[in-house]
C-alpha cells in the first residue's frame, strides 16, 4: 500500500533539502511519541562536547603502542578489532602530538563516514589507551544530562534512533553524517525509571562482553603455553631459495607458501605435537550468494527478515547482531543452511582467517566466502571440542601463518579455497584441550547472554515508541 503525507514551506529543514524519510519522522513519528507525553531534547544541550578525531594522516603499525580506530571498527555496541587488516596502533609520541584523537572514557562513539551510525561506548577496559581519526565522532555527555551513555547508543540502534541518524546524512557516493546534523538529533526524555533499566541493561550486557572477551585471551595465553614454543625465535629470512623438486611436489608455486617463517613455525610445533589436517577431523561447508536484490537494509527489512552476515560481519569472534544486510524469510527457508549453535566460521575470502562461533541466539544466513566447520565424529578420539578449533584458528603462529601460505589472489580477492582443509591442527594433551574448552564456553555462553540483553533492550525501546 502506497504510503503518503503533506508537510508545508515552513517545516523545510537544511535548506531547500527535501527528504521523505527524514519528513516522515519529523511529521509522524515524532508527533506520534509527543502525542504520548514523550518529550525530546536536542543532543547539543546534554552534550559537553561533539568532535570528530584526527584530519591528520598518522602513521600506523600492527607492533603496538596506542590502538588507532578505523570507523569499520565501531559496531552496534561494541568495538571490533580486526587482526587480519587493520593496523591497529600509532606511536606514543604521535598521540600525544595529535590531542584531536584523544577520546574519553564513557565517550559514545559513533561512525559519521561510509556505514554511518553504528555507535558504541568507549571502555579502556577492553580497548585499552586508544584514538580515533575524523571518520568517527566522540560524543561527551555532561554531567547533569538527564541521558546516560548507554541510554543514547541503546537509542541510536533502535528504528526511531535510525530514522534520524540515516535521515540526517548528506553526500552522495561518500555518506556523510556531519558535526552540525549530530547535535541536532532529537533525542527522548522518557521517565527516569525507563532510562534507569535501559542503562542497566546495557551496562550489564557490556560487561558480559568485555568478560567473554577476556576469557577468550585467557584461553589464548593458555594454548600458547601449554604449546611451550617461543615463537620470537624463529628468525623472519626475507631472502631464501627453494629447490624445484619442493616446487613439483606442491600445486602452490608461490612466495608465502615457501616463506622460512611460516615453514619454519609449522615444523616447530610439529616437533613437539603431533598434528592433523583439519579436513580429516571436520566438514567444511561454504554460504550462500543470496544476490544484492534480496538485500534488505536494518529501516527497510520486515521483522521476520534474516541476517547476512558477510565477510566484514564477523565482529569480535562472532556474528554482528546487526549486520550491513537482511535477507528475506522465505529465502532463509530455500537455502536451509545447515547451520546451527556451536560452529565455527571461517573466512575463506578477503580477510582470511578471522575466525568466529555461532550462539544460540543467531539465526542466519552466511555468505559464500564463510565456511561452516563442523567437527566429525572422528575428532573424538582425539579429544577434540569445537571450542579448541575455534581457538586453534585464532592464533596467528598456529592457523593464520598456514593460511597465509596457501593464499593465492584470485583475480582481485585473496583466497585459501579448500586448502582450508589442509591447516594442520595440533593436538595437546586432553587436560590442556579442556581447560581450553571450559573457557571458551564460558566466554560464548556470556556473548549469548549479551545478544539476548541487546535484543530485549531494543524491544523495549521500539515498544515504548510503538514503531
Amino acid at each position: 500500500m502506497l504510503k503518503y503525507f503533506i508537510i508545508t514551506n515552513d517545516h523545510f529543514e537544511f535548506g531547500t533539502r527535501l527528504v521523505p524519510t527524514y519528513y516522515y519522522y519529523s511529521t509522524i513519528i515524532k508527533q506520534k511519541a509527543l502525542t504520548k507525553g514523550i518529550h525530546y531534547i536536542k543532543l547539543e544541550n546534554i552534550a559537553e562536547r561533539v568532535s570528530d578525531g584526527e584530519h591528520s594522516h598518522i602513521k600506523r603499525n600492527k607492533i603496538g603502542g596506542i590502538r588507532y580506530l578505523y570507523g569499520r571498527n565501531i559496531k552496534e555496541g561494541v568495538i571490533n578489532f580486526d587482526p587480519i587488516s587493520d593496523d591497529s596502533f600509532i606511536s606514543e609520541e604521535d598521540y600525544k602530538r595529535f590531542t584531536r584523537c584523544h577520546i574519553k572514557e564513557n565517550d559514545i562513539l559513533i561512525n559519521i563516514y561510509g556505514t554511518i551510525g553504528k555507535s558504541a561506548i568507549y571502555k579502556g577496559e577492553y580497548v585499552g589507551k586508544a584514538g580515533i581519526p575524523r571518520h568517527i565522532s566522540s560524543i561527551t555527555l555532561k554531567g547533569d544530562s538527564p541521558l546516560s551513555p548507554e541510554f543514547v547508543t541503546a537509542f541510536f540502534r533502535s528504528r526511531v534512533g535510525k530514522w534520524q541518524l540515516h535521515n540526517l546524512t548528506t553526500g552522495n557516493i561518500q555518506q556523510l553524517l556531519s558535526l552540525k546534523n549530530i547535535k541536532k538529533i532529537d533525542l527522548p526524555i522518557p521517565d527516569e525509571n525507563f532510562v534507569n533499566k535501559i542503562t542497566n541493561l546495557e551496562q550489564i550486557s557490556i560487561k558480559k562482553e568485555i568478560k567473554a572477551i577476556s576469557l577468550i585471551e585467557q584461553a589464548k595465553s593458555t594454548l600458547i603455553k601449554e604449546l611451550g614454543i617461543d615463537f620470537s625465535q624463529i628468525q623472519k629470512i626475507m631472502s631464501y631459495s627453494v629447490k624445484l623438486s619442493a616446487i613439483l611436489n606442491s600445486d602452490l608455486w608461490t612466495p608465502a607458501f615457501s616463506y622460512p617463517l611460516y615453514v619454519n613455525t609449522l615444523k616447530a610445533i610439529q616437533s613437539k605435537w603431533q598434528t592433523i589436517p583439519l579436513g580429516e577431523i571436520a566438514t567444511a561447508k561454504k554460504g550462500d550468494e543470496v544476490g544484492s536484490d534480496n538485500y534488505n537494509k536494518y529501516l527497510d527489512k520486515k521483522n521476520s527478515d534474516i541476517p547476512f552476515i558477510r565477510t566484514s560481519d564477523l565482529v569480535n569472534y562472532e556474528v554482528d547482531q546487526f549486520p550491513d544486510f537482511y535477507i528475506p524469510q522465505e529465502v532463509y527457508q530455500e537455502l536451509r543452511q545447515d547451520i546451527e549453535a556451536g560452529d565455527v566460521l571461517y573466512n575463506n575470502d578477503g580477510k582470511i582467517g578471522l575466525v568466529a562461533m555461532l550462539t544460540k541466539q543467531d539465526r542466519v544466513i552466511i555468505q559464500s566466502h564463510i565456511k561452516r566447520l563442523r567437527l566429525k565424529a572422528e575428532a573424538k578420539k582425539y579429544n577434540l571440542t569445537p571450542e579448541y578449533l575455534f581457538l586453534v584458528l585464532t592464533i596467528k603462529e598456529v592457523s593464520r601463518y598456514q593460511a597465509e601460505r596457501y593464499t593465492v589472489i584470485q583475480s582481485t580477492i585473496p583466497t585459501i579455497s579448500n586448502h582450508i582443509l589442509d591447516i594442520q591442527i595440533p593436538i595437546l594433551d586432553k587436560k590442556s584441550i579442556d581447560e581450553i574448552t571450559i573457557l571458551v564456553k564460558e566466554a560464548f555462553e556470556l556473548k549469548d547472554e549479551k545478544k539476548k540483553l541487546i535484543k530485549e533492550v531494543k524491544d523495549e525501546i521500539d515498544r515504548y515508541f510503538d514503531t
